[in-house]
């Protein structure tokens, strides 16, 4: 990141996120900014803003990350694995092997690099817990569901055929279902061999994404519970695919490409929009 740049614009399989060090912006990163920033028509757009933060003692870096509606989310593994990349190729660290630590719990993060460069992140997500809830009432029916948590609340459903869900009418409905009182990310998810999964995820305060780190994870502990997948999974989605491991102590880890799309400054006329203290030199 040079020192006149505001902020980075990489891409995760798709997941786009902005990455921002608050010490540079003339702004406070406010929820309404991030709505700004992250609108696509009126701002630089995407999928959210993860913004480096204390880390408290209790990890390397910390990291705050922002949705598009302004909400905060606890952990996203492709928006964590952006922000390692980040770090390491903006000279935040030398190191290829470091801790964050999120809302959701401390993630260890193992960076691949080319020429210098970093391609390839994997990231520990921690241990899946489940919740209670089995099945959701939707139009008279009951839904079967997968109740999961990776640090954040996720509402697994398995189906036959992922083409016939309609993810845009769904998503938002079990996102903000009774039975989910703070929200939920959604995923629809076709088991394609006890190696291979297929899904669509519908993210809570963003709306239906091409990818997402902690939704694949939750996805294979969920079916690896009831018995439809090994421990080794290649979970595909419409922005690529990850790599899912998931260990003998209930450990799981992502492993995917990141790339860097484009680093900026913010124009006079949205400084003056977000409320700048003043426009930087």
């Amino acid at each position: 990141m040079e020192l006149t740049d505001h902020w980075v614009r990489s891409d995760a399989l798709g997941n786009d996120y902005i990455v921002v060090d608050p010490a540079r912006l003339p702004f406070a990163l406010t929820p309404q900014a991030a709505r700004l920033i992250c609108d696509r028509h009126r701002g630089v757009g995407s999928d959210g803003i993860v913004a480096l933060v204390p880390a408290d003692g209790v990890a390397d870096f910390g990291v705050r990350i922002l949705n598009p509606d302004g909400s905060e989310a606890e952990k996203s593994g492709n928006g964590i694995r952006i922000f390692a990349k980040f770090l390491r190729d903006h000279g935040y660290t030398i190191r290829d092997r470091f801790s964050v630590r999120t809302l959701g719990g401390i993630v260890g993060v193992s960076l691949e690099r080319v020429a210098g460069r970093v391609t390839i992140v994997a990231a520990d997500m921690g241990t899946a817990s489940f919740g209670s809830i089995d099945a959701i009432e939707l139009d008279g029916r009951q839904v079967s569901v997968h109740a999961v948590s990776m640090g954040n609340p996720h509402c697994v459903v398995i189906v036959p055929d992922l083409a016939a869900v309609d993810v845009p009418a769904l998503g938002p409905r079990i996102e903000r279902h009774p039975a989910f009182p703070h929200r939920t990310n959604v995923q629809f998810a076709q088991v394609l061999s006890p190696h291979a999964v297929r899904i669509r995820i519908w993210e809570r305060g963003v709306g239906e994404t091409l990818a997402s780190g902690s939704s694949s994870c939750a996805v294979v502990a969920a079916c690896h519970r009831a018995g439809l997948v090994y421990r080794e999974v290649r979970v595909a989605m419409p922005g690529g695919e990850l790599a899912v491991s998931l260990r003998d102590d209930g450990e799981m880890r992502i492993r995917g490409p990141v790339e860097e799309i484009a680093a900026g400054r913010f124009s006079p006329e949205l400084l003056r929009a977000l409320g700048a203290r003043r426009a930087r030199d």
